[in-house]
């Protein structure tokens, strides 16, 4: 079976519309074979990744001539994109005729992806590749350390998606809707290649807008995907417009990740529109892990069961397996199946370091209740703290802040503390026109939670920085 049957077997359907352009499967396909003629026998190609068609299909030729595609941010900063380049090393970039390339990628040789030019008569689709092909090489956020290349493979792909299409009962007769960047899993892999995959089409919005995506939503868009940051900016808007609230109400599917969307934030959203926001939990090497069904019970803050195929395991800082489902404890989660990547590129130590007799270590921590449910608590080196003898999970710490009224944003990290091992430290971010003292805080983390989970010191800072899918950079906030 091809990864993208719609090519051949519904020409007509549309699959792509953008705010300036849209595609139908005949078009995509014609365009995105005539540039994977020109790619064939290529070791690596870049892929600009601007938010445009063009993205997708520079990315949709790649993957039918076999070749990884290495999508590149356009807007990282000069250091990283002198290491995604210079790691991956593409002997081809492809970029539509007004993409401004920067010195990175110079001497590169360029193919233009051109959609004005007709592309004559149809041709044939390649051979597809074979499943274990690597297709795409994602280079994670590098939130411990540079960025790693994660070689993901063809298989990766369609099972992530067909596992995906089971649980959300995503069809052909579905519209997803999304703002996100086209360089990473989120907005590329689930936003425009699964439409792709299941026969809908995708509607891509460009740059998030709270106008753009009502619109759409109440357009035709049956499915959302979003992270907190747009959710909660959604939810802001809802209850000043009961427009947007009426818009959000009429999807068949609201779907946040990413990151954990804040238990508050799911409860004003169902005030506001009626819908349960399903969350999904998945990271660049593995696409996918589990998600709650559409038909499931949507937690706040949690997520089951395992997608199909993908199977999950807490383990002790011993590496013994934790059959413990108290809700409590803590472990890491490890994850095989065929969602998995290959290998992080040119790091042979690295992968090696991230397999444990064949399960992926994903430095994720989580709890698990007596039904199955995940609580992922977050990265074991940013998000777990050990203070005074208690193992503590900032993003617990961070919801509360965010619940409070005069709070935008919070962050939650650990310090170097001669007696507590480690201190708790929240970086917190005023909502316009609020005022609320370091006291003030603590007094409220330390009412809605343990005691011993208040914040020892709070820092107010006018932003807390983001990576372009609204995760903190906690590695980049100061020391």
């Amino acid at each position: 079976m091809r990864m993208f049957p719609v090519l051949t077997e519904a020409p007509a359907t549309t699959v792509l519309r953008f705010p300036d352009r849209a595609l139908d499967a005949r078009e995509l396909a014609d365009h995105a074979s005539q540039l994977a003629r020109g790619l064939a026998g290529t070791r690596r190609v870049a892929v600009w990744a601007e938010r445009r068609i063009k993205t997708c299909v520079g990315v949709v030729a790649g993957l039918l001539a076999g070749v990884p595609v290495v999508p590149v941010d356009p807007k990282s900063g000069e250091r990283e994109l002198e290491h995604t380049v210079g790691d991956s090393d593409p002997e081809i970039v492809l970029a539509g005729h007004e993409a401004r390339l920067t010195r990175q990628l110079a001497g590169r040789r360029l193919l233009t992806v051109d959609l004005d030019t007709n592309t004559g008569a149809a041709a044939a689709l390649p051979t597809e590749p074979d499943p274990e092909t690597s297709a795409l090489i994602v280079y994670t956020s590098g939130t411990t350390g540079p960025p790693k290349g994660a070689m993901l493979p063809r298989r990766a792909i369609t099972s992530n998606l067909d596992a995906l299409a089971d649980a959300w009962a995503w069809t052909a007769g579905d519209v997803v809707a999304s703002a996100l960047p086209l360089f990473h899993v989120h907005g590329l892999v689930l936003g425009i290649l699964g439409p792709l995959r299941r026969g809908g089409y995708a509607r891509y919005v460009g740059r998030f807008s709270l106008d753009a995506i009502a619109t759409t939503l109440r357009q035709d868009a049956t499915m959302l995907f979003g992270v907190p940051t747009m959710y909660r900016r959604l939810a802001d808007a809802a209850e000043q417009d009961a427009q947007v609230a009426a818009a959000l109400g009429r999807a068949r599917l609201l779907v946040s990740g990413s990151n954990a969307l804040p238990p508050a934030e799911h409860a004003r959203i169902e005030a506001l529109t009626g819908q349960r926001i399903v969350e999904r939990y998945g990271m660049t090497e593995t696409l996918m892990n589990a998600s709650t069904r559409a038909d499931g019970d949507r937690r706040a803050g949690t997520v089951r069961p395992p997608l199909h195929g993908v199977q999950v395991r807490l383990v002790d800082d011993g590496g013994r397996t934790l059959d413990t489902t108290d809700g409590q404890t803590m472990g890491e989660i490890h994850v095989r199946g065929p969602n998995v990547f290959l290998e992080y590129l040119n790091l042979p130590d690295a992968t090696a370091g991230a397999f444990h007799e064949g399960w992926f270590a994903t430095d994720d921590v989580a709890t698990r209740s007596a039904d199955g449910y995940l609580h992922i608590v977050g990265r074991r080196a940013t998000d777990l703290i050990e203070s005074g003898g208690y193992k503590i999970g900032a993003g617990e710490i961070e919801d509360v802040l965010r619940e409070h009224p005069a709070v935008e944003d919070a962050a939650v990290t650990g310090e170097p503390d001669d007696d507590l091992g480690e201190r708790i430290v929240a970086w917190v971010v005023r909502r316009p026109g609020k005022q609320v003292s370091g006291d003030e805080l603590v007094s409220y983390v330390a009412r809605m939670l343990d005691p011993h989970k208040r914040p020892r010191v709070v820092r107010f800072v006018d932003e807390l920085p983001h990576d372009a899918l609204g995760k903190v950079q906690k590695n980049r906030l100061p020391r």
